[in-house]
Order: C-alpha cells, then sequence, then structure tokens
C-alpha cells in the first residue's frame, strides 16, 4: 500500500455526483474481481457528511498499473480526472480501517415482521405497530443504516447498497487483505 491514485469526480448539470460516484465503483468493484487481487484497497479522502467527490485506490505500484492497463474506466473517464500513479507521502495523518457493514435489517424484514406479528396477535393496535416501526427503524439505522453508502447494481438486475463504517484513525498500519470492494474489516488504509 506504498502508492495511490485519485480518481476525483467532475461535476455535470445533468448526472449528479453520487450517480458517478455509484458507476465508478461499480467498475472498479468489477475489475478487483477480474484482476482476483486482495491487495487494492479504497478511500475516500473527502469525505465528511457525505463520501466526496475523490476515490483513492491504495496499493503497490506493480497492482496500480495491471489495474490502469485494462483502461477500466472505459466511457466513465469523461466524468473524473485520475491522477498519476503517486507514492504515499512520508507523513499522514493515521491509518484507518474502511470496511463494509453487512446490514441484516430492512424494509422488507419489516413489514413481513409486522404480518407475522399481527397475525399472531403480538401487535393489536395501530399504536402497536407505530411504537414497533419506530423501534425498528431506529435499530436499523444504528446498526449502520445512517452511514454513508454506495448504491450498485447485482448480477440480478436490482440495486443494492454498500454501508461503509470508517474506523478510528490509528497511529500504526495493519497489514490484511481486501475484499472485491476494496474494503477490508482489519487492514488499514494511509489517511492523507
Amino acid at each position: 500500500m506504498n502508492y495511490y491514485i485519485d480518481l476525483t469526480l467532475l461535476p455535470d448539470d445533468e448526472v449528479p455526483i453520487f450517480f458517478i460516484r455509484n458507476k465508478i465503483y461499480q467498475k472498479f468493484h468489477k475489475k478487483i474481481f477480474d484482476l482476483n487481487t486482495c491487495n487494492i484497497g479504497v478511500s475516500f479522502p473527502k469525505f465528511g457528511d457525505k463520501l466526496g467527490d475523490v476515490i483513492r485506490i491504495h496499493s503497490s505500484q506493480s497492482d496500480l498499473e495491471k489495474l490502469q492497463n485494462l483502461n477500466w474506466l472505459g466511457g466513465l473517464s469523461g466524468y473524473c480526472k485520475t491522477s498519476n500513479i503517486s507514492k504515499i507521502p512520508d507523513k499522514v495523518k493515521g491509518y484507518q480501517v474502511i470496511s463494509r457493514i453487512r446490514q441484516t435489517m430492512n424494509e422488507t424484514k419489516l413489514s413481513q415482521r409486522i404480518s407475522h406479528q399481527t397475525q399472531n396477535n403480538i401487535l393489536k393496535t395501530d399504536t402497536d405497530i407505530q411504537a414497533y416501526e419506530n423501534q425498528y427503524r431506529a435499530k436499523m439505522i444504528a446498526t449502520g443504516l445512517g452511514n454513508p453508502y454506495l448504491e450498485l447494481n447485482s448480477s440480478k438486475g436490482g440495486l443494492y447498497r454498500i454501508y461503509l463504517h470508517f474506523g478510528k484513525i490509528q497511529n500504526s498500519p495493519i497489514a490484511g487483505k481486501f475484499n472485491n470492494f476494496g474494503l477490508s474489516k482489519t487492514a488499514t488504509i494511509p489517511i492523507f
């Protein structure tokens, strides 16, 4: 993880940044899968309330060259400015784990639970149902649905969200493997 590439998303009057980011990330995910590598990580250096307009891809120089040689952005290259492969600066803010939150709660499950509990006379009134909905939704948000996310197309044609968790900044790097989304539960990314 000594090198990186910055993809700066370019604003467009007709196409919002979040749409561009999702499409680029979709292609990024597919190319990591095609490369069959666990050595490419991703960060979002402009992350604040939102993910921002920069996707930073981290890896070794050779892995980044392999990725770039695939011309993986294709027609999306007009929607972003790609930096050269650069060395990570000597001084960084720290190291951070950026991971995926696997969400097991959703609106479909909420509807199923309400239906089941209504049929079994556990939820008897509209007030009971409303209270249960409020409790369930609060728990959904507490378990990650309030976090930033990327929305990707599934192989079955639907959309799914990758909710992101940004760990605390640490003083030392931790080596490890990254998944096909460039995320890891344990490995850190240099933050600068």
